[in-house]
């Protein structure tokens, strides 16, 4: 009997698996989703080769991949969860891994120079950022997992996110080093003292920067959909001008654009926040200083007797 019972659970378990199994895939959408994914892995090879501005710029593709896949797949009415999983394996390639191991290597490479009386600081130092590196990439896996979890099909819920997204993360990472790979060069030329404070402000910062932005990934503050809220549908003219300024400083100054753009990004969530906990405690504040009588000028004695004119006298019968 014993051995009846479990022939016929793994013949109920063999059916659930055949129902299961994946048959048919959308190419289109998967392919830009996997080109995300090769992206990331290129700039890990290209980072641990020393290319660190190519690196940057192969994660900034691997952010346009990521936002078309999605849109493509919506598009063509063809989304599915095998496009969900996939799409957030090559997310922690290429905004988990890759920017930790950017991090690591600039770094790395600053320490090579360091003098022997600052070893001991070096070897604390390079102890650090492995960790930051380490806090930062289960970060960002615990952000897509949760995404995952509480994703909604609908576009209609697309209009915010709940916590730093993983590609504004990587592009914080990402834009500070192409300032370090590519503007500080230029101003070495002209002021050596100001760049040394600015390398060593930028360097020495990142694993800082990424403490904060792990934070920001799996807290529960709210960021909004660029592209859904002001870019996608019928909006007023002055987006449309605010779009045209913005190619137009890209392009002029293409670095600076990128770090103000996703360093104002993640810190607009986190002033948002704090000012709504501050807005509410004062509010509270406010309705509780209003609940409460105001007894000044009061005999606190007089307090629970009656005024004297309202005293009774007591009936006496004729």
């Amino acid at each position: 009997m014993p051995r009846l019972k479990t022939q016929v659970a793994k013949e109920s378990l063999l059916r659930r698996v055949r129902k299961q199994r994946l048959n048919y895939i959308t190419v289109l959408p998967s392919l830009i989703t996997l080109l995300n994914g090769v992206c990331g892995f290129a700039s890990i090879g290209l980072a641990a080769k020393g290319s660190f501005t190519l690196a940057g710029y192969v994660l900034l593709l691997a952010m346009i991949a990521d936002m078309l896949d999605g849109r493509v797949a919506r598009m063509s009415r063809t989304t599915s969860s095998f496009g969900g999983q996939l799409d957030s394996l090559c997310d922690v390639i290429s905004f988990g891994v890759a920017p930790a191991f950017l991090m690591l290597k600039i770094i790395e490479l600053k320490l090579t120079g360091i003098a022997d009386p600052h070893a001991a600081f070096a070897h604390f130092l390079e102890r650090f950022i492995w960790l930051v590196a380490a806090a930062y990439l289960s970060c960002a896996a615990i952000r897509l997992a949760r995404f995952n979890v509480e994703n909604e099909e609908d576009e209609s819920a697309h209009m915010s996110f709940v916590g730093l997204p993983t590609p504004a993360a990587a592009g914080v990472v990402v834009s500070l080093v192409l300032i370090h790979q590519e503007v500080l060069p230029d101003l070495a030329e002209s002021n050596i003292h100001a760049y040394n404070i600015c390398e060593n402000l930028i360097i020495y910062s990142l694993p800082l920067v990424l403490l904060v932005i792990s934070f920001l990934m799996v807290s529960r503050i709210r960021y909004p959909h660029i592209v859904n809220q002001y870019i996608k549908g019928r909006k007023p003219f002055a987006n449309l001008i605010g779009c045209m300024l913005l190619v137009g400083l890209f392009l002029w100054f293409r670095q600076i654009v990128l770090a103000v753009g996703f360093c104002g990004f993640a810190l607009s969530g986190l002033l948002k926040w704090l000012y709504s906990v501050i807005s509410k405690k004062n509010l509270s504040l406010t309705i509780a200083d209003s609940a409460e009588p105001d007894l000044t000028g009061v005999d606190r004695a007089d307090i629970g007797n009656p005024p004297s004119g309202n005293t009774q006298q007591p009936f006496t019968p004729a």
